[in-house]
C-alpha cells in the first residue's frame, strides 16, 4: 500500500469582488508551478481542480468564503511551498484591495 503525503488548508476570501477571473488565475498559476502535487479546493460541497482556472471560477466564492485546499502528492517541501504561496495570496487579498 503506497502513501500518499497530504496537506488540508482552509483559506477565507477576503477581497471585495470574491473568487472572480484574476483571482482564479493566480491560483492556478501557483498550483501549476507544482507538477508533482494535485490540488483540490472545496467550497462547501463544490469541488474544484485548483489547477483550472475555470473550475475554480464554478466555486462562486464571494468575499468571506472560506475555502479548503488539498494538496496531494510531491515531497513535503513542495507542499509547504505552495501552501505558503496560497496562504500569501490569500492574506494579500490577491493583491486587489
Amino acid at each position: 500500500m503506497a502513501f500518499v503525503l497530504q496537506s488540508l488548508r482552509i483559506f477565507c476570501v477576503k477581497n471585495r469582488l470574491g473568487l472572480h477571473t484574476a483571482p482564479a488565475v493566480l491560483i492556478a498559476r501557483i498550483a501549476n508551478k507544482y507538477p508533482r502535487i494535485d490540488v483540490w479546493v472545496w467550497n462547501g460541497d463544490e469541488q474544484a481542480n485548483g489547477k483550472s482556472i475555470m473550475a475554480l471560477m464554478t466555486l462562486e466564492a464571494r468575499c468571506n468564503t472560506e475555502l479548503l485546499f488539498l494538496a496531494e502528492g510531491g515531497s513535503v517541501d513542495e507542499q509547504k511551498a505552495l501552501i505558503n504561496e496560497l496562504k500569501n495570496l490569500f492574506e494579500n487579498k490577491f493583491f486587489e484591495d
